[in-house]
């Protein structure tokens, strides 16, 4: 009976050891850590640098111990030890050192150094573009893209659709993120994010539709994306019944002019003339028939332009 008892009892264990870890076996190598290694921001070991300020603290010899900053060669100067280069180490190896050089110098037989970054000089995110606070941001601890730009306010209305990544070890290596509103599609802003790293939010193309429509406004464009004429007056809800398509406009800066482009609409919807493409800034003004000229002033015109409201192409 104890016999059948134990076998039993080796069965079931066998049984517990040996399912957990077929199943195990069989499943992918991403599911194991729980999701992918590119979806998990990585916390990387800040390396001291010139100007950073260190807390250098030997146990139990408090005349060795000190706050000193990092000189623009990458060097610290000790009392006793003398110059110690920590440029590139991390906080934990700059400590290493110093023990090695009391040890060396025979200050100290079995030295204890603890080294604190009391702050990073050139260790921040540097945030540009179309951010609502640019600046340079710490990176301490592992952070996401969505971090940093929440960090920073947030994007501007004129931000567009991609986000440029540049480390700064890999200057001409840029990563681009395309951002976009679908279901899931959070898990591209877990970027890789080094100290030191810059991150430029790209500028997006505004035309502006103004005058007799049916909803005046700026309308938001990608460099890639295309608006034409006809296309910029359907986003404006199209014209009204009293306007004067016939003398229709567009208003374009070229250098330090503007000039006035006619658009032939009727001709354009009828397929007699091309759809001119619209650029970053122009002005579209379809103007009302019941006015008494066709083509108001620029003084009348612009305030109307800074006031609109700015909608964003689907």
């Amino acid at each position: 009976m104890i016999c059948m008892t134990r076998t039993l009892l080796l069965m079931a264990f066998l049984a517990g050891s040996l399912l957990p870890l077929a199943a195990q076996e069989a499943m992918p190598v991403d599911a194991k850590v729980g999701t992918s290694a590119t979806s998990i921001p990585v916390a990387h070991a800040l390396e001291i640098s010139s100007g950073d300020l260190l807390d250098v603290a030997v146990f139990d010899t408090p005349e060795l111990s000190t706050k000193i900053r990092v000189d623009e060669r990458g060097e610290i100067t000790l009392p006793l030890t003398g110059v110690i280069p920590v440029s590139g180490l991390t906080a934990e190896q700059a400590g290493v050192a110093i023990e090695s050089r009391l040890r060396g110098a025979n200050i100290l037989k079995q030295p204890h150094v603890s080294v604190t970054v009391d702050q990073y000089s050139t260790q921040g995110i540097t945030v540009l573009g179309e951010i609502r606070n640019p600046g340079v941001y710490p990176l301490l601890g592992a952070h996401g893209l969505l971090d940093i730009v929440s960090a920073a306010g947030g994007l501007t209305p004129n931000a567009g659709k991609a986000i440029t990544v540049t480390h700064r070890s890999e200057p001409d290596k840029p990563v681009i993120i395309e951002l976009n509103s679908r279901p899931g599609s959070s898990a591209a802003f877990n970027v890789d994010l080094r100290p030191g790293d810059t991150v430029m939010v790209s500028h997006s193309g505004i035309v502006y539709v103004v005058g007799d429509v049916g909803r005046a406004g700026g309308f938001v464009i990608e460099n890639n994306d295309r608006l034409t004429v006809l296309q910029a007056i359907a986003l404006a809800q199209g014209p009204n019944k009293t306007a004067s398509l016939n003398n229709t406009k567009i208003i374009r800066k070229t250098g330090d002019q503007r000039e006035l482009l006619p658009i032939p609409i009727k001709k354009i919807m009828a397929n007699k003339a091309p759809d001119p493409m619209l650029n970053d800034g122009d002005i579209l003004f379809v103007p009302s028939s019941a006015a008494k000229n066709a083509m108001v002033s620029m003084e009348n015109l612009l305030p109307s332009v800074a006031s609109a409201a700015i909608f964003r192409v689907p």
